[in-house]
Parts: structure tokens; C-alpha cells; sequence
């Protein structure tokens, strides 16, 4: 038996036990302190100090261990008392909460929170609360670069690329409206001063002026610049040391000074930049749509670069005229042998100085130096067919495409031009589906090439959508193939021994190189998109465009070390916000509702809050209506007219525009879900996601279902689901079903009616909120932090006929009727919301009334008499658990239902509307504070910073010479050492700078190439590598005689002779590193060629430039490279040491 609804005093029932008020008690004073030190008041942003800096306030509960968790409403004086029933039971068992107050309040839910009802079976299964925790105990604690901002606030600003300067210290992104960088030492640093929304805790960042939507970088630390590949089809170059100014970093914000492009030029007419990369020998190749591959050679850029900003028209069109076409090298007539698909994806090998350009199923292989096509290959490793294909130009098709209409004497032409051009699209089509018949490509359509990386030991990673890794050699030779998850993956990113593999699930992998697992963890609540390395962290972007680093140490003894200091420091950067939200549901029987009826409904009821949520029922029926529905939802299309009427007349009675603002909505047929959000809430509310699941006719038409809203508030997931079960008394076990189908498959997608950005995709069901890995079957709506339910559920009053219902409902005795009330029953079953709370009912049966009849005398009276019910209900479920109930960052949100009522002098429907508010405490992060807790744990912690000093350890290694001198077609071996007996040891070969003896004896300036590249007339074969401990790797340095081709219009070879037989010097620099952190020591060779006296050499052919590979000398004829090693390789001993062995080896060259 429960207590009446009577709003004196509750009588005592037998069974029921109260505890006494404990407000001054030792132990409820100290819980209410902790719980006052974390708490703010509603929407205020300024922290609690401390407990004794926050003036007792005695609306605000008290808490103990085994009360009900703190909650909080506005009060004009007086106390509340919160009382907790005794359980029934363990495990789930029904429990009753109650709070009376002793006096009046003013507002809504006035007289404190009601006492609810819990239902069973709530600890268990999929119906268990989600697991939340300060510091996720799976995987290591990240460093928040910038927290997943809002998706509303990134419309046309997402992230999308992802670059770290090692040397800098600079992380660069790519974004739809320009680039973006930090400097990683200011990333402890304070909030951005006027930061705009989705960026209030983001580390301070400075932006350049808005560009089109950046779809790819490269870095070019040699010039300090920063290379962009823009959707309009342009290449943009941004300088690195304007982008971090003093100024700017200071600043930051939508104030602060924006950074300018340093040059650009229109790459590609029509058609986007798609991929770039900056090869071993510093030209800059740039892959578009339908296999177009452009090179720019970078003495023109350098060129360009060095004129003034007032000649910057003529420097974009230097560099856009000197562009080489890479078809022309493969092409025989109108025929080419490459794919015609878009090229996705570059690498540049630096270990053999080649680069890959990518298709989604095809892989073609270059050489960087000669621009050669060596091969193309399928992801099965085979050699592409040498069939031809005819020569696609999109650029050249889309102009064609524009000319002007034909004359009349070309029209008489036009119908046999027209014949023709079908007749070769209908072979072309045929001779397609040949190929793709033969080769099954219709059966592996969803195995797609995502992204490729090379590993330091030189190997290629290739990563596919169905999971799977191919490793290659750098001939493009299949080696193996291995798979650890289903998920598509996104990013590779290698240092050192070690890979780190980004997958759409949201994980990060970290294997060595032989494709060893190590370890991983779920790094981000959706697709990890790309990654980079700088300091002692590798970086994430997430596809929602957060940005986390984590220590490349990882898993290691640092991330204990870390995750144990900042759960000592949890108190400081948790904050508790406080919100009030109206729920409301009406069933409205296809009718529409007069102003006075909505203001009745929700607006006196809304005047407090800051969130408000709707939903409807029968909005429209019939079967045109229900059919024109499941036909829009098939084609991505929902809403009707009487839906947006609703919509619009329930925006009026909040004072939309001005007081709210809708923040999403969605229909299905007759179901109808909309929310609201008040003005200064709103900037706290994201990600607002909708969803639909229709349970009528065989679970496809609408009906009969549910629609639901997710959306982030305060960074807390919080999910809304309007429903409407099956009707009739008898059918309580398919009410059961449809409530347990719609728990089960609802999956949310981009709402209708929120302000989403087209351009983003959805979350991912793989990860949850708080980036935990949930089981593969578990529901999303069970990973939520706040579930409410509501709508006309249709459970009726069970054993009991018309006319005792109606003497009930007149003696107002509500809690005779709540033992007959279905949902009641099977609730405390354990049969239909599992774990979920509703508010104590204390107003009459909503349903059925005859329409327009006030009171109630209004209920059925027809033929049928509808026995009364109470079908329109709204029940909830928060973070709360039988052991924890104070709200904190382990049970992030703890909800009360300040009031539950109907409006009974509203007649428009058959139903009598419900309204819900609840007062709703939830904790989060602030991850500004955060990060800057971070930040002292490193510079304080002893042990840590132990630990980081031996991250940074560079293993030691001996270069055998630090001066090579080349004659003609000559190779000298060098030789780096790993004295370090216990770690790998990474290596790359980079050129500084080369300078050119000029005829009167003086030399140049050493200039360098994009990103230290190779001089054309030197090849340096390892140029990266893994050395074992104690072992010995050999770089080849060979001396080549280039022939130049220095003239390109349109990408044609106008020209070619050979480059000046002078007198060349260049420096390398051999940058050695380890696997956990970018720190680098540096060894500098220099190299020298001596030009003998020769006889001139042979004329270039223009013709043999441009022809295939299969038709055309081999690139040996072309490049005159001796395949042999050089008789006299000339040493000179430099000042570092090295061994006997080496000595003897040294001794041994110079006899050759």
C-alpha cells in the first residue's frame, strides 16, 4: 500500500518505515559541505570557491549516505527534508522516495520533489546504468587539446586534417573555413579571451583568415611553411612563424589577429585538391578527380616565394603555368594506363624515394626523381591489366561542357555526334563491367583503401574499411595482411618502433612494426580521422573535431602515475550545473489545440526552466496519412502541415525567437517530439541527434512507436523518447514489446530541425559518451546518462468496472486506483522500464474524455464507456545506482521530479495533457582546469618527470663519416651505427641545403629544398630506417647526371637539356630519434661532387620523355645511371668516432 495524494501530511502505512531528518548531523553536514564546494547555481559560470565560502542555503537538501542525492529549486523560504522509504527487496527490487515539505514554496515544484516510484530489474542487462568515472580506468588520460565542441557551433568549421611541427612546436589543422594552429608550450595555458562557441576550453590557438575548406597538408619544415589543399582546387602556404606570433597566442579568440596565406596558386580549375604530398626531392605533387596528378617543380615555387606581396598575382601565375601533368608520362595518344578515379590518397617514400598515389582500390607507384610510372597494383597485390584506358580529363570535360550551343549547320550533325558519344558510353560501360565482373570488384566493393602510412623500418601500411592492414614492401610487393577490429580504419601514424592505427570506432592501436598489438584504448566517442606527432604526445582528430593528445609512451607506468594524481585532484576541476526541465505530453486526437489550452499546458509551467521538451500523439492518423509517411521515410524525408502547426503554435506560447530557441524536433506519421532551450542554456546544448522507430503493422508504419531526441547538455548525454503503444486493455504484453523494440533499436541520427551541419556524420554506436568501449548488443539509449520517456503508453486500470473507477476518481482516491494500474503492475515486475522512475500520481486519470466537456463529469459516457486510465504518462531514468546517488563525475546526473501534473481544464482532445519537471543536477569536466592540473602534474611530479627524461632519451649512434666526396656516377656507403644496447634507434637523412661552385670559384648561398629535400643529382638509398641495438645500417649516397626538363606549359615538355656540370656541395642532415618521444640529435655529412672533364652528353628526346613506360627507354637510358658501384669511392675522416671494425671497413672501400 502506498501513501495517498493528499498534499498534507502523508499518513503511515503499514511497512513503510521514514528515517529521521539528519540535517544536523556530523556526517550529513560534511556530505552536504563536499556536495555545496562542487555545486553552482543554475546556469552561473563563476565556481564555489570552497564549502565555507558557500552560504548555507536551506532550500537546497541535505545528503547522507543512504538518502536520496541533493537536488535543487528555488524556494522563498522554509526547509525541505528529504525522507528515504525503506526497499523492498535487493537487486532492483521497487523502492519508494519521498520528500514533504513543511511549508509552502513559490514556483514551480514549490513544494520540493515528489516522491517516485522505481521500477524493477534496473541493475541488470541492457537496462543497467552506464559506467562513468572521473578517470577512465581504460585507457591513458588525455591531454584535451580542444573538448568535442558542439556540433551546431561547427557548422563550415569543422576539422578535417591534422600536422604536427616537431621542431616548432606546432600542431596545424585544417578546418572548412580555413587552418588553425597551436604552439604546443602553450597548450597549459589559460582559456582563449573571447573565444567563440565550442572553444570556451579549447588551449589557445591562432587562425588564419578565412579560406575554402582545407582537405589536406603538408609540411614543409624547411622553409617554414605549411602546405594546404583547398576545396576550390587551390594550394595555399602559410608561414609558420607569423601564425604563432606573441601577439597572436596572447590574444587568441575571434579577436585576435588572423594570419595571411604566403602564396597560392589555382592547382586544379574545377576540381578540388584531394591529396599533396612534398617528395623526397622537394617538388610538391597535388591528386585530384578522375586520376589527374600534377608535380610543381620547387625552383619555381622558390622563385615565386621570393617575390614581394605587391607581385603576389605573378607569383600565382609563374607557379600555375609551370605545373607538369604526370599523365603525360604515361600516356600513348588519348590512352593512359593509370585509374581514372579520384586520387584519394599520396605518400611519399622517403626511404627510396618514391611516392604512391592512392584510388580506392588501386595503388600506382612513382619514382620522385624521374617522375616515372613504375607500377600500378590492385589491393590484391596483382599487376594491373596493361590494357589502356581511354585518357579522362575532368577539367578539360567540364570545359567542354560549357561551350556555347552549336550553329545550325553543326545542329544537322549534332544527332550522329550524339549516337556516337552514347554508342562509346555504352562499350565504355560494357568493357567496365567485363573488368569488374572478372576481377569480383561488385563482392569486395566495401573493402576501400582509407588511408596509407610508411612505418620506419621503410614498410608501407595501407589501411581498409573493413578493418584489415596490408603491409608492403617499397617495391609495392604484398607482404602480409592482418586484422585486430571490424571498424574501418581511419589514420596510421608511425615513430620509431612503434605504429599507432586510428580506427572509425573511435580506438587507438598501437602495434610495433611488425604489426604486433601493444595496446589500445577508446580514444574518442566517434571516428578518429587523423593523427600526428609532436613532443611526447601523438594527437587525434576526431571526426566531431576534438583534438587529444596522448603520451607516446603509452601503455606505460606514466599513464598510472598521471591518472593517480589527477583523481587526487578531481575536486578542482568538477563542476556540478543545475537546470530545470519541463516534459510535457498530450495525446491530441488529430484536433488542434487553442492558445489558451497551450498556455495552460506548458506556459505557466515554463516560466522557470531552461530546457522544455514536447511530445504528441495523433497529431494526424488515416491511412493516406500513415502511407504518405512510410514513403517520405524511406527517401530521408519526414513532417507534414499539422506537425509544423504544432511546432509554430507551441514556439508562441514559449515566446520563441526571444525567451527559447528550438534546438531539434522530429515526426513520424502522428508522433510528434520538439525541445526548446532557453536563451543563456542554449550555448550549453549540442549535438542534438533525432530518431524514429515505427512499431505498427509488423514493426513499419508509424502508428504506433517512438520518436527520440538526443542531445548534450553540459557534456552529459540526455535522451528524450515520445511513444505511443499499443491500445486496449487487453494488450499488455505488446505494450511490453513496443516499449522493449524501441529501447533496443533506437539509433539517432542528425535532427531534422537542429542546426547540424550537413557535412558531419553521425556518432558512432561503437563508443559512448564517456568513451567507453559498451558491448556490441547494448542499446544506445542505455548508454545515455538521462533516459525520459514519455507519451500515451496505453496501460489501463485492470479489475475494476466504469462506475467504481468514476466513485474513485470523485472521492479523489487515487491510491485504490494505482494498485489496479497496469504500467504500475508490470514496472514492479520487472516487464517494461526496467530500473525507470516515475513521480508519485496525484491527479485524475487522463483518459477518456468526451471533448469540450469540462470537469469531471466529461470522462466517456458513450456507448462504450471507456473505463478512465492513466495512458499519458513520463517516466526517467539517470546515472543513479543502488550504491552511489550523490551526483558527481561517477554518477554524472541525478534528476527529481519537482511536479507531476495534468491539466485538467484543457478540452481540446480526448486526453488530458501532462507536464513533468524535473530538477536536474549534472557533473562535468572543465577541462580548461583540467588541463592546466595537468599541466603542474607534470612539472611537479618527481617520478614523472623521471620518466619523461627517459622518454626523451635519443639512443646514441656513429656515423662513419661526416664528409663524402662523389665524381660521376659514383656511390660511397655510410654507415650508421645504434651503440644503444637495449632500444631501436630511428633514423632519417634530410638535405639542408645545397650551394653550386660559380665559374669564378665563389659558391652560392646554400638553399634549401621543400621539406630538406634531396638535389636531383644525388640519391640517397636508405634515407629513413630502424636500426636494431648494437647493429649497423648501410646508406647508399650516389652521384646522378640529371637531365632537367625546365620548360612545362600546360604541363607539356617544352624543353629538356642537362643540368651544368659544376662543381655541387650539399649537406645532410642524418636525424636520429626514438620511439617515444620527437626528440632529435642531428649528425651533419657534407657532400661534395667534383665534375670531371667528359664529353658532353646526348640530346634529351622530348618524344621519349613523353612516352609510356612499355614503349619509352628505360629510366636508365634516360637518367645514363650506371647500375654498378663507383671503382673509387673518395672518404674524408671526420672528427666523430667510430670503431675499429669500422676503420677496417673503411680501409677496405679505399682498396676497391
Amino acid at each position: 500500500m502506498e501513501p495517498d495524494d493528499e498534499r498534507g501530511r502523508a499518513p503511515q502505512r503499514k511497512g513503510i518505515s521514514y528515517s529521521q531528518p539528519l540535517a544536523r548531523d556530523a556526517v550529513a553536514q560534511a556530505a552536504y559541505a563536499r556536495h555545496a564546494a562542487l555545486s553552482s547555481h543554475s546556469l552561473d559560470d563563476e565556481p564555489i570557491a570552497s564549502a565555507s565560502a558557500h552560504r548555507h542555503d536551506p532550500a537546497r537538501s541535505v545528503s547522507c549516505p543512504h538518502q536520496l542525492p541533493p537536488h535543487h529549486h528555488h524556494s522563498r523560504g522554509g526547509e525541505s527534508v528529504y525522507l528515504h522509504a525503506a526497499s523492498f527487496g535487493g537487486g532492483g527490487a521497487v523502492t519508494l522516495e519521498r520528500a514533504v515539505a513543511t511549508s509552502e514554496h513559490g514556483g514551480a515544484g514549490g513544494r520540493g520533489a515528489l516522491p517516485e516510484f522505481v521500477g524493477a530489474g534496473g541493475g541488470e542487462g541492457i537496462f543497467r546504468v552506464p559506467l562513468r568515472a572521473a578517470m577512465h580506468p581504460g585507457r591513458p588520460p588525455a591531454l584535451e587539446v580542444r573538448p568535442h565542441p558542439p556540433r551546431e557551433t561547427q557548422v563550415c568549421s569543422f576539422l578535417r586534417t591534422l600536422a604536427c611541427e616537431p621542431q616548432l612546436r606546432q600542431l596545424w589543422t585544417g578546418a572548412e573555413s580555413g587552418v588553425r594552429v597551436w604552439g604546443l608550450d602553450e597548450l597549459f595555458a589559460g582559456s582563449v579571451a573571447g573565444a567563440r562557441r565550442g572553444d570556451e576550453e579549447t588551449a589557445p590557438f591562432t587562425e588564419s583568415v578565412p579560406a575554402p575548406p582545407a582537405l589536406c597538408v603538408a609540411l614543409d619544415s624547411a622553409n617554414k611553411l605549411v602546405w594546404t589543399g583547398h576545396k576550390d582546387g587551390r594550394i595555399r602556404s602559410w608561414r609558420m612563424d607569423l601564425a604563432t606570433t606573441p601577439a597572436a597566442a596572447a590574444d587568441g579568440g575571434e579577436n585576435a589577429p588572423m594570419f595571411k596565406e604566403a602564396l597560392s596558386w589555382q592547382a586544379h580549375s574545377r576540381t578540388p585538391v584531394l591529396s599533396m604530398v612534398v617528395t623526397s626531392y622537394g617538388e610538391i605533387w597535388s591528386g585530384t578527380e578522375g586520376g589527374v596528378i600534377k608535380a610543381w617543380p620547387w625552383d619555381v615555387i622558390a622563385k615565386s616565394l621570393s617575390l614581394t606581396p605587391e607581385e603576389k598575382y605573378m607569383a600565382s601565375c609563374l607557379v600555375e603555368n609551370a605545373y607538369i601533368d604526370l599523365r603525360n608520362y604515361v600516356t600513348v595518344g588519348t590512352m593512359f594506363s593509370l585509374p581514372t578515379t579520384d586520387v584519394k590518397h599520396m605518400l611519399a617514400d622517403h626511404c627510396r624515394a618514391k611516392v604512391w598515389s592512392l584510388t580506392s582500390m588501386t595503388f600506382a607507384l612513382w619514382d620522385a626523381r624521374t617522375r616515372e610510372l613504375l607500377k600500378v597494383f590492385g589491393m590484391d597485390g596483382q599487376v594491373e591489366s596493361a590494357r589502356l584506358e581511354p585518357l579522362v580529363m575532368p577539367e578539360q570535360f567540364i570545359e567542354e561542357e560549357i561551350k556555347v550551343k552549336p550553329t545550325k549547320k553543326e545542329k544537322n550533325q549534332g544527332s550522329v555526334t550524339f549516337l556516337k558519344k552514347s554508342w562509346n558510353a555504352l562499350i565504355g560501360a560494357g568493357g567496365a563491367v567485363r573488368r569488374v565482373a572478372t576481377k569480383g570488384t561488385f563482392v569486395e566493393d566495401n573493402r576501400r583503401t582509407e588511408t596509407v602510412a610508411q612505418a620506419m623500418d621503410g614498410a608501407i601500411w595501407s589501411g581498409c574499411t573493413d578493418g584489415s592492414i596490408i603491409m608492403w614492401d617499397g617495391n609495392g610487393n604484398w607482404l602480409k595482411e592482418f586484422s585486430y577490429h571490424n571498424s574501418s580504419v581511419q589514420c596510421i601514424k608511425a615513430l620509431g618502433g612503434k605504429v599507432w592505427v586510428g580506427y572509425a570506432s573511435g580506438t587507438v592501436q598501437v602495434m610495433d612494426v611488425e604489426g604486433n598489438p601493444l595496446g589500445g584504448w577508446t580514444g574518442h566517442s566517434c571516428p578518429v580521422i587523423q593523427m600526428a606527432i609532436g613532443g611526447s604526445y601523438i594527437f587525434t582528430l576526431a571526426h566531431h573535431g576534438g583534438i587529444r593528445g596522448w603520451p607516446l609512451t603509452s601503455p606505460g607506468p606514466l599513464d598510472d602515475i598521471l591518472r593517480t594524481e589527477l583523481a587526487k585532484r578531481e575536486l578542482s576541476y568538477t563542476r556540478v550545473e543545475n537546470i530545470k526541465m519541463l516534459v510535457g505530453t498530450w495525446n491530441v486526437a488529430q484536433e488542434k489545440a487553442s492558445p489558451e489550452s497551450l498556455w495552460s499546458w506548458l506556459g505557466t509551467a515554463s516560466s522557470d526552466v531552461g530546457l522544455v521538451v514536447v511530445g504528441l500523439q495523433e497529431v494526424e492518423m488515416g491511412a493516406g496519412v500513415l502511407a504518405m509517411a512510410a514513403a517520405k521515410e524511406s527517401v530521408g524525408l519526414e513532417g507534414s502541415a499539422n506537425g509544423q502547426w504544432w511546432i509554430d503554435n507551441i514556439g508562441k506560447a514559449l515566446d520563441e525567437g526571444i525567451s527559447f530557441h528550438r534546438v531539434g524536433s522530429r515526426q513520424l506519421a502522428g508522433l510528434l517530439i520538439a525541445a526548446w532551450a532557453r536563451t543563456d542554456l542554449k550555448p550549453h546544448i549540442g549535438d542534438v541527434d533525432a530518431a524514429a522507430v515505427p512499431c505498427g503493422f509488423g514493426r513499419a508504419i508509424g502508428n504506433k512507436g517512438g520518436v527520440g531526441l538526443k542531445m548534450r547538455v553540459y557534456d552529459r548525454r540526455i535522451c528524450f523518447v515520445n511513444n505511443h503503444f499499443a491500445a486496449h486493455l487487453e494488450n499488455v504484453t505488446r505494450r511490453n514489446a513496443d516499449f522493449d523494440h524501441i529501447y533496443r533499436t533506437m539509433n539517432f541520427n542528425k535532427s531534422h530541425g537542429s542546426a547540424a551541419s550537413d557535412t558531419s556524420v553521425q556518432l558512432h554506436k561503437a563508443v559512448n559518451a564517456n568513451g567507453n568501449q559498451p558491448d556490441e548488443d547494448r542499446p544506445e539509449l542505455a548508454e545515455a546518462d538521462m533516459v525520459v520517456f514519455l507519451g500515451d503508453f496505453n496501460y489501463r486500470l485492470y479489475g475494476i468496472t466504469y462506475d467504481e473507477a468514476r466513485d474513485m476518481v470523485s472521492q479523489r482516491s487515487f491510491d485504490w486506483l494505482r494498485e489496479r494500474d497496469q504500467l504500475r503492475a508490470e514496472m514492479k515486475a520487472g516487464n517494461v522500464f526496467q530500473g525507470m522512475r516515475e513521480g508519485f500520481i496525484r491527479f485524475p486519470p487522463t483518459y477518456k474524455f468526451q471533448r469540450h466537456q469540462p470537469g469531471l463529469a466529461g470522462y466517456d459516457s458513450g456507448e462504450k464507456k471507456r473505463i478512465p486510465a492513466w495512458c499519458d504518462r513520463i517516466v526517467y531514468r539517470d546515472s543513479r545506482s543502488e550504491t552511489i546517488r550523490e551526483c558527481s563525475l561517477v554518477c554524472p546526473v541525478v534528476a527529481a521530479i519537482t511536479s507531476y501534473e495534468a491539466c485538467m481544464d484543457v478540452t481540446d482532445s480526448d486526453h488530458k495533457p501532462v507536464n513533468c519537471t524535473f530538477s536536474v543536477d549534472l557533473a562535468r569536466v572543465n577541462e580548461l582546469i583540467r588541463r592546466q592540473e595537468y599541466g603542474k602534474i607534470i612539472e611537479s611530479n618527481e617520478k614523472l618527470h623521471c620518466l619523461l627524461q627517459e622518454s626523451h632519451h635519443v639512443p646514441d649512434t656513429i656515423i662513419s663519416t661526416n664528409n663524402i666526396i662523389l665524381e660521376n656516377e659514383e656511390t660511397v656507403v655510410l654507415r650508421i651505427t645504434n651503440n644503444c644496447g637495449s632500444k631501436k634507434s630511428a633514423f632519417e637523412i634530410l638535405c639542408e641545403g645545397q650551394s653550386t661552385s660559380k665559374q669564378d670559384g665563389t659558391k652560392t648561398d646554400f638553399i634549401a629544398r621543400a621539406s630538406f629535400g634531396l638535389p636531383h643529382w644525388l640519391e640517397v638509398q636508405p634515407s629513413i630506417g630502424l636500426i636494431e641495438p648494437g647493429e649497423t645500417m648501410e646508406v647508399n649516397v650516389h652521384h646522378e647526371n640529371y637531365y632537367t626538363q625546365e620548360e612545362f606549359v600546360d604541363g607539356v615538355v617544352q624543353g629538356g637539356w642537362c643540368e651544368l656540370t659544376r662543381d655541387k656541395e650539399a649537406v645532410l642532415l642524418v636525424n636520429v630519434t626514438g620511439s617515444t618521444s620527437t626528440e632529435t640529435v642531428t649528425h651533419r655529412i657534407n657532400v661534395r661532387h667534383c665534375c670531371a672533364a667528359s664529353s658532353p652528353p646526348p640530346p634529351v628526346s622530348l618524344l621519349a620523355i613523353a612516352a609510356p613506360p612499355g614503349d619509352a627507354p628505360s629510366s636508365e637510358g634516360l637518367t645514363e645511371r650506371s647500375s654498378r658501384k663507383s671503382q673509387s669511392n673518395h672518404l674524408q675522416r671526420s672528427d666523430a668516432h667510430f670503431g675499429a671494425s669500422e676503420v677496417h671497413d673503411l680501409h677496405r672501400l679505399r682498396n676497391m
